[in-house]
């Protein structure tokens, strides 16, 4: 028996959308809700000595049967050998008979299913008007984040700011094709005030202090903080009106919290669920803080099986 293995390229190629993502996403937490999909909290190892975190993600569903684990390593001494900093793979089984389905790059899984979770929260969080976007860190995920945001939001203009020249140059460059103003900012704060739509990618590993206040938000602004608030002063959370994360549940297995429980109103499941809202008025500053959850892996991961199984015939 071969089992396939789907390249970043091959699934560039099937031509999935960010409403694609958030249709496969909605509907694995609606699955989740009736019994009929699981996850896992991730388990997570840090290594003594080193910067090294490693990170395992499991979640499944039936009908269609599907099994999705995730495993990754991410370590930051890669960019000095030329690789990228997170790499892994994701493995697919049957979630009835575990026998294998396929096998795929796990870093594009991860930087478009990261993208697909917060354009799902900015669904329900963000301004439907917001036209300026902003970036604190300029890496794979910045570029993710902007395409998805790009198909979503009236773009007109973009602020970056960043540590790495290569990746700010890649970044505006990618901006710039999309037609947006593109403006290099002389901090992360001058960017949080200026986004309608912000997004934090600096990683928990940069070494630096925390240095974004979320009290500085532009108001009606949304945040997309996808590094584990890494460059965030964690209490400056309170002046926000809203904070989601993305799973409550798993949040209280993990050691080190996003940011203190009582500024959280809830999580991406009431979101979707319609248990509780992203904003009450135009002015509301909010933001979704992402640790990463299985139950996003498995939809992008089943998504992409399905097209490429329809489109290969298998």
């Amino acid at each position: 028996m071969q089992i396939p293995y789907l390249s970043q390229s091959d699934m560039i190629a099937l031509g999935i959308t960010t409403e694609d993502m958030i249709v496969a996403i909605e509907g694995v937490i609606r699955g989740s809700l009736d019994g009929r999909v699981w996850a896992a909290p991730k388990a997570t190892i840090k290594t003594p000595g080193d910067a090294r975190y490693m990170m395992a993600a499991l979640a499944a569903m039936d009908a269609p049967d599907v099994l999705a684990v995730k495993t990754v390593v991410m370590n930051p001494d890669n960019t000095a050998n030329g690789l990228a900093q997170i790499n892994g793979l994701v493995t697919m089984l049957n979630s009835v008979t575990g026998l294998p389905l396929a096998i795929l790059d796990g870093n594009w899984i991860t930087a478009v299913r990261t993208a697909g979770l917060s354009a799902t929260a900015a669904r329900h969080m963000a301004r439907e008007d917001a036209s300026v976007i902003g970036f604190v860190g300029c890496g794979v995920q910045a570029s993710s984040h902007l395409v998805a945001f790009a198909e979503m939001f009236p773009l007109r203009e973009m602020v970056i700011f960043g540590r790495g020249a290569a990746n700010q140059d890649r970044l505006a460059a990618e901006g710039a094709a999309l037609g947006l103003k593109v403006t290099r900012a002389a901090s992360g704060q001058e960017v949080a005030e200026t986004a309608d739509l912000l997004v934090t990618t600096v990683t928990h590993t940069g070494g630096a202090d925390p240095f974004l206040d979320a009290s500085g938000l532009k108001p009606g602004g949304f945040a997309a903080v996808v590094d584990l608030a890494a460059p965030w002063k964690r209490d400056s959370f309170a002046a926000l009106d809203r904070v989601i994360i993305d799973d409550l549940a798993q949040e209280e297995t993990q050691p080190m919290r996003l940011c203190d429980p009582a500024h959280i109103h809830g999580d991406l499941t009431g979101l979707v669920s319609g248990r509780i809202t992203g904003r009450s008025s135009d002015a509301d500053t909010t933001a979704f803080v992402f640790r990463g959850h299985a139950l996003g892996d498995l939809a992008l991961s089943a998504l992409v099986l399905g097209r490429y199984q329809a489109r290969s015939g298998t």
